[in-house]
């Protein structure tokens, strides 16, 4: 039998209200014991009722008490919350109070819950699956409206739905072949037909993860678009990366050569995750060494960037994607130059804001737009898998070679959903959770 968890489940105290949350088969016993009159509480109904000790009767608190049967539930199991005062006292006393019940009477295998542990028995009782998990974990963990955005409809299904969607597909695919099979075990010349529909089948559903794997990656969205500022020493970059983070995070000064390394800033611009890279100052000679170590690490930047500030002569920008600035606006002997997309005065603030839009509009093509989720890099392995399988479906002519490629695009579809395979990173998945998820 397992083990009936509790927890804090809701913000650390102090607070308006603790929520704490019993999970599994004894909650019906452990309520009974800790409110008076349980038996009569109506399911999924708030009650005000008191708290008190099993062991002493002490009372704890005035708590709004929920009984919720499953397995209509979050985890699936029997659970029940106690909606208590969120002072730091009454959370421990109650928290103190279910340990003590725990260690008095072992046979109710009562313990606080581990961290994901709630998340986790509502993944093993099928409630939601390892791609919803997964939207969980990153929603407890977003920063930025766009990941806040993309975590929500991971975790609302959209891609699991997206997902059963293909798994049925798969399985249309399969009984075809099989009965294409069936035909030729019974020496009859299959259907042209039937396998042109298979074909075709096949191909359209390849297409569709093909575009599925064609979208923004996750990544960017967690991590953040790769924004660099380059060009010439004293071009402006550092001045500039400061206004973009709003705060000194770059020493400014006139020196040529006082940015030596790359400083990189995290940075949230209209709701969307970026890291900003001020890189030193691309001098055509140098004889200090420090320098020209600095020079090539602004360089590989250049290179691997998502986005690139040139602030340098527009000619000699290194990428054709760039968005070249002409800086400096508001120096006395500052002259515009041609092949600039924007001029601007960081100091001053001038045409920053169209540069902020400038730099959104680039960093758009790179992140999941509104109402889109992204794919991690497990998933998006998972569907690379499933589209190689049926790749090699499309170049086979021998239908039982085409049978076991479309077993193996069901195998992957399993591991994907968390249906098998997955053992050995369900532990660091659910890690990441808070001890009351």
């Amino acid at each position: 039998m397992a083990d009936t968890i509790y927890a804090l489940s809701s913000g650390r105290p102090p607070a308006g209200i603790a929520v704490i949350r019993l999970s599994g088969r004894q909650v019906s016993e452990i309520n009974r014991l800790f409110v008076n009159g349980a038996e009569k509480l109506r399911p999924r109904t708030a009650h005000l009722r008191e708290l008190r000790d099993p062991l002493t009767r002490d009372l704890l608190d005035q708590a709004l008490v929920l009984v919720l049967p499953g397995p209509r539930t979050v985890t699936g199991e029997d659970m029940a919350e106690w909606h208590c005062h969120g002072g730091q006292a009454v959370v421990r006393a109650v928290l103190a109070a279910l340990a003590a019940l725990g260690a008095a009477r072992p046979e109710l295998r009562l313990r606080e819950a581990v961290a994901g542990e709630f998340t986790r028995r509502a993944f093993e009782n099928g409630r939601i699956d390892l791609n919803e998990a997964e939207g969980l974990a990153d929603l407890l963990s977003a920063e930025t409206e766009s990941q806040r955005r993309a975590a929500l409809l991971m975790a609302e299904g959209h891609f699991s739905r997206r997902l059963e969607h293909w798994r049925e597909a798969l399985l249309r695919c399969s009984a075809l072949t099989e009965s294409l099979l069936d035909f030729s075990d019974e020496d009859d010349v299959p259907e042209s037909g039937a396998e042109r529909e298979l074909r075709a089948s096949v191909a359209a559903l390849s297409a569709e993860m093909e575009r599925q794997l064609a979208a923004p990656a996750a990544e960017r969205l967690r991590d953040g678009v790769r924004l660099v500022l380059a060009g010439p020493p004293n071009a402006g970059k550092s001045t500039l990366l400061n206004a973009l983070v709003g705060r000194e995070a770059a020493i400014v000064s006139d020196i040529a050569g006082t940015t030596r390394d790359r400083i990189e800033v995290p940075v949230q611009l209209g709701g969307v995750a970026f890291v900003v890279t001020d890189t030193a100052g691309l001098a055509e000679q140098t004889g200090d060494s420090i320098e020209r170590i600095g020079i090539d690490r602004a360089r590989q930047a250049i290179e691997t960037c998502d986005i690139l500030l040139w602030l340098g002569d527009p000619a000699d920008c290194p990428r054709a994607d760039a968005i070249r600035i002409a800086a400096q606006m508001d120096r006395d002997d500052w002259q515009g130059q041609g092949g600039a997309n924007i001029a601007i005065s960081a100091r001053t603030g001038a045409n920053m804001p169209e540069l902020i839009g400038l730099i959104l509009a680039r960093a758009a093509s790179l992140i999941p737009a509104e109402g889109e989720f992204a794919l991690h890099e497990r998933q998006r392995a998972g569907v690379r898998e499933m589209v190689d399988a049926l790749e090699a479906v499309q170049a086979e002519h021998d239908l039982l070679i085409v049978a076991e490629q479309l077993r193996s695009a069901r195998l992957a579809m399993d591991r994907l959903i968390g249906r098998s395979g997955v053992e050995d990173m369900l532990d660091a998945l659910f890690g990441r959770f808070c001890i009351g998820k």
